[in-house]
């Protein structure tokens, strides 16, 4: 398409409902991994990446409701499925949870594309500063906390202000031993959503 040319001048009238935002929907989709406690997300987008990511939620073993409750207390796996997550490049944000909370994460390189593409260095050498082993097999990010232990807060300057990277980075060290600062954090408005339900999950951002 071209041009959309709009002819005004009408009045107008009627009702739309507007959906949330898709941008703030998956972060808090994937905070869900943080805890054992039910999370309800009301208004949540019905969209492609929406839905791929309560399949793959579900494929973890994640309970998903029909009114988009999520409860992960009791996952039988940290590999995100790549049929799923290939579709989706937000399914990074399941690395940094997953890692903080289950002590391990299988997560492919998101949408496939390489570790230049998109500046998912962010997010692995921030979970590296945190205490976190990543590395990278046959295009998956592996990422594991000593059998034990915890992570650690860390002062962690981040070179490009990334919002899945400040994302993912958040998650994570909301259950790492400690006070972590993100120097260089992207500001957007889905990072404040985030911010705001990581404090009514018992966060403190």
């Amino acid at each position: 398409m071209d041009k959309i040319r709009i002819v005004g001048g009408r009045p107008l009238s009627g009702e739309v409902r507007i959906s949330g935002a898709k941008n703030a929907a998956l972060p808090a989709l994937f905070a869900s991994l943080l805890t054992d406690g039910e999370c309800r997300i009301p208004n949540l987008p019905r969209l492609r990446d929406t839905n791929s990511a309560l399949s793959a939620l579900a494929e973890m073993g994640a309970e998903v409701g029909d009114d988009f409750s999520v409860r992960c207390a009791n996952l039988r796996s940290c590999v995100a499925p790549y049929h799923l997550v290939k579709t989706m490049r937000a399914s990074i944000l399941a690395l940094g949870p997953l890692t903080a909370k289950w002590g391990e994460a299988r997560v492919a390189l998101p949408g496939g594309c390489a570790i230049g593409a998109r500046p998912v260095n962010v997010h692995l050498s921030g979970l590296a500063k945190l205490g976190a082993d990543i590395r990278i097999e046959n295009g998956d990010i592996f990422a594991r906390i000593k059998k034990g232990g915890r992570l650690r807060g860390a002062k962690i300057s981040m070179d490009i202000p990334s919002v899945t990277g400040t994302e993912n980075l958040m998650m994570a060290a909301c259950l790492a031993e400690g006070e972590t600062i993100l120097e260089n954090a992207a500001r957007e408005p889905e990072v404040a959503d985030l911010a705001a339900l990581l404090n009514k999950m018992g966060a403190q951002v």
